[in-house]
């Protein structure tokens, strides 16, 4: 049956772009958090250079500000990515379900196709 091998081929395409998607996510993810591990190290510099720890005193040094900023922008990114993580997820999971069903099918119907020749 045709019409079955073109469903399996499909439904592993839509598995795979899923899982490309999920992939996606996830290198993003790991570039965000070291790109906040980076901007840590420099904030942690600036304070050693600078003395000062205290990011509500006058003298806190501007970068140090700047970076904590972004790092906590990067933060919530990091947090959004995460539910767009759990939703892919899910979504692999339900591609890999319906890839699974259709071989499943287009594996009875072979063999009721041998079962018929033989």
């Amino acid at each position: 049956m045709k019409s079955r091998e073109s469903l399996v081929r499909l439904k592993a395409f839509q598995l795979n772009e899923k899982r490309r998607q999920l992939e996606q996510i996830e290198m993003m993810m790991a570039e965000l958090q070291r790109m906040c591990a980076d901007l840590e190290q420099q904030i942690l510099a600036e304070e050693r250079k600078a003395g000062i720890t205290d990011t509500s005193h006058f003298a806190y040094p501007t970068f140090a500000k700047a970076a904590r900023k972004r790092a906590d922008n990067l933060q919530g990114s990091l947090r959004e990515l995460k539910v767009q993580q759990e939703a892919a997820e899910l979504a692999v999971e339900e591609a890999e379900a319906e890839h699974g069903k259709a071989a499943a099918l287009e594996e009875r119907d072979a063999s009721q196709k041998m079962g018929r020749a033989g």
